[in-house]
């Protein structure tokens, strides 16, 4: 319903029984947004101008307005919502523990040691959540690589990686204009020719600042 919100920052709520949350108002509407701590620390202090993107959870008995300082983690929050058991605080309490690169790279690599250490995720769940999520991100969209034929870079990188990282770019809903700039940068800025993780990191590196 709501991509994003740009509006005054009026208040901060840190870490309470209830999780993070802020209060962005825009044309005389101040939005209660459920968020994570990590967020919070990123945004500048009360009273500045602030983009949150935005995911709205309608539940039965409830509406939840989340969102985030960056496109990425509200992607990754909205796919976290796809793996049954994971409901709004165990996505937020991931995404406050791991940024949004850690946590697929630990899916991806099936680390769930990695990920039961957030706060009430356990062994379970967080195998459950690699179960359910691996297969999503890499496997969401076949299509042909990315060309970086054009792209002048000291290593070489298989045509076998750049698709496991362009499917999991548009499982986060980049456009495929969008994933094809950012594969090329982080062609260029990889020390890692045989990590799909490290191009995968490079790449959201670029999309984080745009």
């Amino acid at each position: 319903m709501y991509d994003y919100i740009k509006g005054t920052l009026i208040s901060k709520q840190p870490a309470s029984a209830k999780g993070s949350s802020l209060i962005i108002e825009n044309n005389g509407i101040g939005y209660l947004v459920n968020t994570t701590l990590r967020c919070l620390n990123d945004l500048n202090e009360v009273d500045s101008q602030i983009k949150i993107y935005t995911t709205l959870v309608h539940k039965e008995d409830s509406m939840t307005l989340c969102g985030f300082s960056n496109k990425e983690d509200r992607d990754i929050f909205n796919i976290l919502q796809s793996v049954s058991g994971v409901g709004v605080k165990v996505a937020l309490v991931l995404l406050d523990e791991f940024s949004g690169c850690d946590l697929i790279s630990a899916v991806i690599t099936e680390n769930y040691k990695e990920l039961s250490r957030a706060k009430g995720v356990g062994p379970k769940l967080a195998q459950k959540i690699i179960i359910e999520l691996k297969d999503k991100l890499i496997n969401w969209q076949k299509t042909t690589p990315v060309d970086i034929s054009d792209i002048k870079t000291d290593i070489k990188i298989s045509d076998e990686m750049i698709t496991e990282v362009q499917a999991v770019l548009y499982s986060l809903g980049y456009t495929a204009e969008e994933t094809k700039q950012a594969l090329k940068l982080a062609a260029t800025t990889s020390t890692k020719p045989d990590s799909s993780e490290e191009l995968l990191k490079e790449a959201l590196k670029y999309l984080a600042q745009n």
